[in-house]
């Protein structure tokens, strides 16, 4: 699908309706406006919504953009439907093979209106309004006020089979219409233009027009978050809601519904349509027993548009089918029994159900005569107050379990599915709010009308499903505002680092206890220390089925970071090994073929791998590191670690770097001391400026020595600093023990590998420079191990990022470390001339370019040509 059309569209469609829905709320609540007069309890509701988001600029501004983003969904569906011949007259397109206005406008002039959907008295003002014979209000044309009337009327019929999407009468939005709707470049007239009968052939279309339609909301936020803004309810939807490629639906959909399905009917021939489905590596007997399709149930916790689910469809239907199921009862068996979705965000949650019910309406013409509304939830905020709570508590039950359970979705539309209602207690007191009754009484009615809500909220995310399929949310803790920040601390303490592995521990929260997990998130989690808990939790009584490496498609503009790809087996055992999939860095036409060639070929030359949870536990800090072969796994359990055998440590943080230091030819050479071996050696020594190990650029064995650091009477001025008013000191002189002693030091972060260098006695080493220490044998034995190609590879599997922490380079396995070659030392000494070559080296004695010799008549000096032999 060629999206370009798509997103210049739904963005110009944004800016166009903001103004024009602007425009129509000025209108409307200007002083006597006819709207007061005609329809005073509308202009009301809209006053309360204004009010409710704050009222004033702010209020106005968030009903405008609510409503502008309504009319686009209403528009879009409407076009969506009309071009599937789902709605038997055009509402917002002309007429087959015609140009020009709505068909239900162009009929409307002609006398014929449909009277099941447009109202007598409506029909009769339309009818006016087009024959002359009444006046449109002031600054309306005729037409554009008669369709409006329609447009209002077709939204009002299609809320009985669509509530989510089109709103009832009354509904404050309906004042709201833009009022160029007919114009010539109107959004009206571009969403015919752009959603051809062609795009509209499949309901993917809908997801991929939401995501650019907050796509400039998304950019505002991530430019707030540049500026140390963080991101709340109104931030989280567009920063999160990110279209995932159908590639990567199929594969974790065929992979979990498909494979569980599989496991239950191995004489299936589901298999035949699933491109993407994985034959298991090894068998598997312990599995969710599924007997009819009305068992297979499964959830997307945060389904935006509903891509994942819209697929989901489409396979069940296949399995349905093969059942031998009627084609008239298998849609409606699909949206009551199979599928369930959760959402914070009411504009994708409203699409998520439009979609669903297209795919329905697709298998079954008449399904909207007579729908079974799609299980979307979108998560709302409700609480109660403390007068509330006591009508709502029971007589015998534990009461702060249930007012914090009457007040868990407080914060809905921040927390959403991480939520984590006690399912106990949520039937329990859906049981209790049945023997309640208003008596009349309208605020305990209205009060009665939220809790019923906050069940059937609590209902979803209480429930255990045989597949949970995502694409989570991705967000750092730093853009996460005190609310959030607060509440992954207190809830997912192990993972509050990034949104998406909270909700892979909810998924699997949510999975049942023999079902199966199929997420994409980052990567960054398959070995990074801060990520190890999230590990442990994955493989402690869990199995991977199958996994897809996609790797760098960070830049990507519709997934963004979601590069790792898997499912899995809530009750698989961990030593069953699976298939892994490393796709090589191209664009993502090239890596869904190479899935396809890998799913082909099955070999390591293809990226098709085979692991265990098992191979991955035995690694410290258990890494997803599956392309290792067995033999460099095996190191990793033959012998010691580097962290074992050797002494890693950070070094001196100043606190202050322009303070104290310098480059080592900025200072006086007499007040400097090199080669003191120890810290009493370098106090006795007077001096106040010392050779420092900051790190620096990639160098092997020798090098990155330009810096001094003020460490006059042992540190005493860093060691103060900040102290100031008994203040807390900003530097910090840590692991002080080893300053002055030999080392090999690499830099923290590079930009591609790490480099390993050889130091000698004489030097403090900074953050930046960390480093190892022992004995002279020991560390020659570390260089030269550290920058073989064998570390190369072991490093890229546990550090496979930027930095190099002493957590990483510690895990590297060094076993035979004697038995290596004992060439550390002219190694050494070679990288040290090269270094010496240059003037940045306090041992530099002349340029090897440009050597002078004595010659000629009175002992002149002149340049000797390098090239003479």
């Amino acid at each position: 699908m060629d999206t370009a059309p798509l997103k210049s569209f739904a963005t110009s469609a944004r800016t166009e309706l903001i103004r024009e829905v602007g425009a129509r709320i000025t209108a409307v609540l200007a002083p006597g406006s006819p709207e007061r007069v005609e329809q005073p309890r509308a202009v009301n509701a809209l006053e309360q919504a204004i009010a409710a988001a704050g009222g004033g600029v702010e209020g106005k501004a968030h009903v405008i953009d609510k409503v502008a983003y309504t009319w686009f969904n209403r528009i879009v569906g409407l076009r969506f439907m009309d071009a599937n011949g789902y709605t038997g007259i055009g509402i917002v397109s002309p007429a087959a093979d015609q140009v020009g206005q709505p068909e239900v406008l162009a009929a409307a002039k002609r006398g014929q209106v449909d009277g099941d959907v447009v109202k007598g008295a409506t029909a009769a003002t339309v009818t006016g309004l087009l024959n002359g014979t009444r006046v449109s209000r002031p600054g309306v044309d005729a037409q554009a006020e008669a369709y409006a009337l329609l447009l209002a009327d077709y939204c009002r019929y299609w809320n009985r089979a669509m509530p989510f999407l089109f709103e009832r009468e009354g509904d404050y939005t309906e004042l709201l219409i833009p009022a160029n709707l007919l114009a010539e470049d109107s959004v009206l007239s571009r969403s015919v233009t752009v959603l051809t009968e062609d795009v509209c052939r499949d309901v993917e279309v809908i997801g991929w027009l939401y995501q650019f339609y907050i796509s400039e909301r998304k950019d505002e936020v991530f430019a707030g978050f540049k500026k140390n803004k963080k991101a709340g309810a109104d931030e989280i939807p567009a920063a999160t809601q990110l279209f995932t490629p159908h590639w990567i639906v199929r594969y974790l959909v065929e992979n979990s519904l498909g494979r569980l399905w599989m496991l239950n009917h191995p004489e299936s021939r589901l298999v035949d349509r699933m491109d993407y489905y994985i034959a298991p590596v090894d068998e598997e007997a312990d599995f969710l027993k599924i007997t009819a399709p009305e068992e297979l149930t499964v959830i997307d916790p945060a389904c935006g548009s509903g891509h994942m689910l819209t697929y989901a469809f489409d396979l069940l239907y296949a399995i349905y089918e093969e059942e031998g199921y009627t084609p008239s009862q298998i849609p409606g068996l699909i949206l009551a029994n199979n599928i369930f979705g959760t959402e914070i965000d009411l504009r994708a949650g409203s699409l998520a159900a439009f979609a669903l019910t297209m795919k329905a309406t697709a298998k079954r013409k008449l399904f909207l005569k007579n729908p079974i509304a799609p299980n979307i939830c979108v998560l709302e905020p409700i609480s109660f107050n403390a007068e509330e709570l006591r009508y709502l508590v029971t007589d015998d039950g534990d009461r702060h379990a249930e007012e914090a359970f009457w007040n868990e979705f407080a914060h809905a539309d921040t927390f959403g599915a991480l939520i984590q209602p006690d399912a106990a207690l949520t039937v329990r007191l859906g049981e209790h709010l049945a023997t309640l009754e208003a008596g009349g009484d309208i605020f305990r009615a209205d009060t009665l009308r939220w809790a019923q809500r906050v069940v059937e909220q609590a209902t979803y995310l209480a429930s255990s499903y045989g597949v949970v399929v995502a694409n989570p949310p991705y967000m750092g803790s730093k853009q996460m505002n005190a609310l959030l920040s607060q509440f992954m601390k207190d809830e997912y303490l192990e993972v509050k680092q990034d949104l998406y592995g909270a909700f892979v521990l909810r998924g699997i929260e949510l999975t049942d206890r023999h079902g199966l997990l199929a997420i994409v998130i980052g990567d960054t989690w398959m070995s990074i220390k801060s990520f190890e808990a999230l590990r442990l939790r994955l493989l402690d009584g869990h199995a991977f089925d199958s996994f897809v490496h996609m790797r760098d498609v960070s830049n990507h503009p519709d997934i963004f970071g979601a590069n790792a790809a898997f499912v899995l087996s809530m009750s698989g055992k961990r030593s069953r090994h699976a298939p892994f999939i490393r796709l090589t860095p191209l664009g993502q036409e090239r890596k869904e073929e190479n899935l396809r060639v890998a799913l082909a070929e099955r070999t390591r030359e293809s990226g098709f791998h085979r692991a265990s949870g098992e191979d991955f536990a035995a690694i410290p800090g258990s890494p997803i590191v599956y392309w290792l072969s067995e033999k460099m796994r095996a190191i990793f359990t033959a012998g010691d670690l580097l962290g074992s055998v050797a002494s890693l440590a950070v070094g001196l943080q100043t606190g202050d770097n322009n303070r104290f230091l310098r480059q080592w030819w900025e200072v006086s050479r007499a007040r400097s001391a090199f080669g003191c071996t120890s810290r009493e050696e370098a106090a006795a020594s007077g001096a106040r400026w010392y050779p420092y190990n900051k790190g620096g650029e990639f160098r092997k064995w020798y090098g990155n020595q330009e810096y001094v650091v003020n460490w006059e009477n042992d540190g005493a001025e860093i060691r103060a600093f900040g102290t100031e008013d008994g203040r807390r000191p900003r530097s910090r002189a840590q692991n002080t023990e080893s300053y002055f002693s030999p080392s090999v030091s690499w830099s923290d972060i590079s930009s591609g590998e790490a480099a390993f260098r050889r130091f000698p006695a004489g030097f403090i080493h900074d953050v930046k420079g960390m480093s190892a220490f022992g004995d002279a044998s020991l560390l020659d034995g570390v260089a030269v191990l550290m920058n073989s190609s064998f570390t190369r590879a072991i490093l890229r599997a546990i550090a496979p990022t930027v930095n190099f922490q002493i957590g990483d380079v510690g895990r590297v396995p060094v076993d035979h470390l004697a038995e290596l070659p004992s060439n550390a030392a002219s190694l050494v000494a070679t990288a040290q001339m090269d270094w010496d070559d240059s003037e940045t080296s306090w041992e530099f004695a002349r340029n090897p370019l440009v050597e002078l010799s004595e010659c000629g008549k009175g002992h002149a000096w002149c340049l000797r040509d390098p090239y003479v032999s």
